[in-house]
């Protein structure tokens, strides 16, 4: 096991710049560094946190009072053609660049989003007419309750709308992942926003290109120099309704709808480039929550509360976060009555 470190700033690992300091930290390099740390932990009683790419977390102004676990699994595997296995720590956007360069269909369009590729099916990672969930054949993880590494299947991950087993789960540790992709493959390109980029495109670079193009529009694609990509990207999910509240942009999601959260908060009266304190919306995309420089998870969840509560009175639809919020109550726990 790598050396323990103390009172380590988390805000530098995080996509959003916010949290407060590790009370231990270290860095996991293999299977027996995962291990290791789980074991260390539970035998000095101290909660675990296991955390990769921090593109998808909000951590207490507090910190972590426990140990942090930072995954660093790195290796690629081409099992056969179109199959491969990824461990959990590597960057996510370069495996579907080398996807593509090998004419591989499947996760085009999840160009550009940010993170670890262990972190895509805890949150069945969509975008652009496409889920994670698509592809994904098996994890591999590392079970806390029984010390055992072992592999579940893509129906044991149990994936719905930005969601899996893992998410909110302590269970698992992911160590890597294993995606069937389509060799020769055509792009998908049936989210209308896509489709006004490249029309019914079949090369596969050309929607990568699209996707980054739009993505970059709203901020959400990670630039030192923007600062509307200091955020946790979309903040609140689209909800997902039996029947439509009110005339309004909308989706087909099965059987329900699916509910435009941007319309939804602009509409609600929170415009592009709002400001709270240290915090605000972003300048190009209404759905991301952007830390302006000394921004706080207070003044996030403060926000975040705002929107929501004004979203319900208004149309009656609840906003849910797509974060993961650590050393904090859900906004949903602690919005207004």
């Amino acid at each position: 096991m790598h050396a323990l470190q103390r009172n380590v700033p988390l805000a530098p690992l995080t996509t959003l710049g916010i949290g407060g300091p590790a009370k231990y930290f270290l860095e996991a390099r293999s299977v027996e560094d995962v291990r290791e740390a789980v074991d260390w932990a539970s035998s000095n009683s101290e909660p675990l946190l296991v955390l990769a790419g921090g593109s998808n977390v909000l951590i207490a102004d507090e910190g972590f009072p426990g140990l942090v676990l930072h995954l660093r699994l790195r290796g690629i595997t081409i099992e056969s053609e179109g199959v491969i296995k990824v461990a959990a720590g590597e960057p996510w956007d370069e495996i579907v660049a080398m996807a593509i360069q090998k004419g591989w269909a499947g996760i085009e369009c999840l160009s550009g989003i940010p993170g670890s590729t262990g972190a895509t099916p805890i949150q069945n990672v969509g975008a652009y007419g496409q889920d994670v969930s698509e592809t994904v054949v098996r994890v591999e993880v590392f079970d806390r309750s029984t010390r055992q590494v072992s592999w579940l299947t893509n129906a044991d991950c149990l994936f719905g709308y930005r969601t899996s087993a893992f998410k909110g789960k302590d269970r698992y540790v992911v160590l890597s992942v294993i995606f069937q992709l389509q060799p020769g493959g055509a792009p998908t390109v049936r989210y209308p926003e896509l489709q006004k980029f490249v029309g019914h495109a079949s090369d596969l670079q050309q929607v990568r290109d699209a996707v980054i193009t739009i993505r970059r529009s709203k901020g959400m694609v990670i630039d030192p120099a923007d600062p509307d990509t200091r955020s946790d990207g979309s903040f609140f999910m689209n909800p997902i309704v039996s029947a439509l509240p009110a005339e309004m942009p909308h989706f087909p999601a099965g059987d329900k709808i699916k509910l435009s959260a941007a319309w939804l908060i602009e509409h609600a009266g929170f415009h592009k480039g709002f400001v709270h304190g240290n915090v605000g919306i972003s300048t190009k995309h209404t759905l991301a929550i952007i830390n302006r420089g000394g921004g706080t998870a207070r003044e996030v969840l403060e926000l975040a509360r705002m929107i929501q509560s004004a979203v319900q009175q208004k149309f009656g639809v609840e906003l849910r976060p797509e974060p993961i919020f650590i050393g904090l109550s859900t906004v949903s726990d602690q919005r207004p009555a």
